[in-house]
């Protein structure tokens, strides 16, 4: 915003010191206000960060912010991205599907990087995913994932059944242990048996 006239920047620089002097101002409005008003007295930058224990890129932020709209721009913070968008159940069914399923053409596994690029989302996106669902790719030799074409749909309802239990419902877990025989007991005496002491 350029100055037009002497008496405009005065009323800015009034505008300013008012800002800067304000009790009742957040004091990152106030600290933008001082950099306006020092520059406006004529100091150069690198003074203005140094006598307001500023560094030079918000000076110079907040600077451009008043060039660009004045002094009402001092009030208000930049507009900021707002919420991580969500990828849609389909399209991330779609990067679990092709990370258990497929190879990229040139190497031996996904990375993130390379999923990215073929599912066209972002890296963060794959690696949020990948650690939803525990998905290690590049551990070729111990990746324990299940080929079921329906696996992410199964995932959902096992998790689902604890999340939310329907009523009157018993949720059991069985998990097979491999190679593992029932052994004698260490301890004969455990568990506890009816008429022995405490």
């Amino acid at each position: 915003m350029k100055i037009k006239s002497m008496q405009y920047a005065e009323e800015d620089r009034a505008k300013a010191y008012q800002l800067a002097r304000s009790r009742n101002t957040a004091q990152k409005v106030v600290l933008r206000a001082k950099i306006v008003a020092k520059m406006m007295d004529g100091v150069n930058k690198k003074s203005i960060a140094e006598q307001l224990g500023a560094s030079r890129t918000t000076v110079d932020l907040w600077l451009r912010r008043y060039r660009e709209g004045g002094i009402e721009a001092l009030r208000k913070d930049a507009p900021r991205s707002g919420r991580i968008p969500q990828l849609s159940e389909d399209k991330e069914k779609e990067i679990v599907e092709a990370t258990l399923h497929s190879k990229p053409v040139d190497a031996t596994h996904w990375s993130v990087r390379t999923m990215a690029e073929a599912q066209k989302v972002s890296r963060m996106a794959v690696h949020r995913i990948w650690r939803k669902y525990n998905l290690k790719p590049h551990r070729v030799k111990m990746f324990k994932a299940s080929n079921d074409p329906n696996f992410v749909e199964k995932v959902k309802d096992i998790v689902g059944l604890y999340l939310n239990p329907p009523e009157r419902a018993l949720v059991l877990s069985v998990d097979e242990k491999s190679q593992i025989q029932a052994l004698d007991r260490t301890q004969p005496g455990l568990p506890m048996k009816r008429g022995q002491g405490q």
